[in-house]
């Protein structure tokens, strides 16, 4: 939608092939339904979330950013606010407004939408984009093409990894595709008896045959499979990476806040304070509830043990397993589950100046289809934005270059296919 209504308010006429029945239907489901449309933290950490392919954004970032993107909301009467980790949302905590005010930006630039309509094939001449292919069996003429075709996840909402073919059949290489930002399933059955527990201010750090990779602080959620949550979804692309390199574990810190000297103190007050009571009361002051009976198993200590005899060795246990208790990944859940696709079009085949193909003219990229990827918090949809924009304005820039009158008709239809996208 940005790359569209970007390129007809640069003055190109312009269809948008919507293979819903309706615009926007994953962006309206992201955030859970609230819409984390950015990050307004500085552009170079703001880059560095992407990890290596983040170089490539800093044109279309220096284009159209948090600003602009702000901006453009408000002046659609979607206002933003900012919130715990710089996270930017609608007011209205409404994504269906967001859609909305992208729909009116199509309208208000007279782009042409059509509906239910599949692409399934890009037509070139001369190493040119000629036109395109639907799965109705009809094709289009169209010198300039914008692809904006999303990624592999959430399957439901249209976005099934057609970009990828396309684009591959033409020639670009494409980066095998992998779930990011996707819960992780782990072995341990106690964790399923947790499901719908929600930590906070914990920390996460993952680990590859013992070793560090990497620690995140925050949110972390109990499922029916094994874990997921923020801390958990921006780990989970490493984690997926590591699975095939040996042994995954998680390790919990659930006193973060606490070294293991401030812990074993703050241990001994509390078992000398609650002396006559029974461990697994002991930990109601600890951990939360549905946690007690997993800790009295995996820490080995009676649960009716009163405080005053609980041994230093056991304590030690205790505050072992408050501050790394281990889980075993063995899977992430599907690429269908991800939140959103990591691989895609090969950036080094694409000018990050403009988002034009290098290999063949008129056409554009933009979105999750290339191959990049960041953390929760806004930055994935900053992206699509602005390489949407970028690519709509250079789509643009290129259809009057080749003489095409602004105010003409498009191709005309081609075997019952309305006119093309220029």
């Amino acid at each position: 939608m940005m790359a569209a209504g970007r390129a007809a308010a640069c003055g190109a006429p312009v269809l948008l092939l919507e293979k819903n029945g309706r615009l926007g239907a994953k962006l309206r489901i992201t955030g859970q339904g609230r819409c984390n449309l950015t990050n307004e933290t500085d552009l170079d950490d703001f880059v560095s979330h992407f990890g290596p392919n983040g170089r490539f954004l800093y044109r279309a970032f220096s284009h159209f950013f948090q600003d602009d993107l702000r901006a453009f909301l408000q002046q659609r009467g979607v206002p933003t606010v900012v919130e715990r980790g710089q996270r930017v949302f609608p007011v209205s905590n409404d994504a269906r407004q967001v859609v909305q005010a992208f729909a009116s930006y199509l309208s208000e630039n007279r782009v042409q939408v059509q509906y239910r309509t599949t692409v399934t094939r890009l037509l070139l001449k001369e190493q040119s984009i000629a036109g395109l292919e639907t799965a109705k069996g009809g094709t289009v003429q169209s010198r300039v093409v914008i692809l904006a075709t999303g990624g592999a996840s959430y399957p439901l909402t249209g976005s099934t990894g057609d970009g990828y073919r396309m684009a591959e059949a033409i020639g670009h290489h494409i980066i095998p595709l992998q779930p990011a930002l996707v819960p992780l399933v782990v072995q341990e059955s106690w964790v399923r008896e947790l499901q719908g527990l929600s930590l906070r201010n914990v920390r996460a750090s993952l680990y590859l045959n013992g070793r560090l990779l990497a620690q995140e602080f925050g949110e972390m959620l109990f499922t029916h499979f094994g874990v997921s949550g923020p801390i958990i979804l921006t780990l989970s692309k490493r984690a997926v990476a590591a699975l095939s390199q040996g042994r995954v574990e998680l390790g919990i810190d659930f006193k973060p806040a606490l070294t293991d000297e401030q812990l074993d103190l703050r241990l001994r007050r509390d078992l000398e304070q609650f002396r006559r009571r029974g461990y697994r009361n002991i930990l109601k002051g600890l951990i939360p509830l549905r946690l007690r009976d997993p800790f009295v198993a995996l820490t080995g200590i009676a649960a009716d043990k009163p405080g005053h005899q609980i041994t230093a060795e056991e304590r030690q246990r205790l505050l072992a397993q408050l501050k790394d208790t281990r889980l075993t990944v063995v899977a992430s859940r599907p690429l269908s589950e991800a939140i959103i696709t990591a691989g895609g079009v090969d950036v080094s085949e694409i000018d990050p100046r403009t988002m034009a193909s290098k290999l063949v003219r008129g056409l554009y990229f933009c979105g999750e289809v290339i191959d990049i990827d960041a953390d929760s918090g806004g930055y994935n949809l900053q992206a699509a934005f602005s390489t949407g924009y970028l690519a709509g304005e250079s789509a643009a820039e290129l259809w009057h270059s080749l003489h095409l009158p602004a105010d003409s008709e498009p191709a005309g239809r081609s075997r019952g296919e309305e006119r093309a996208a220029r």
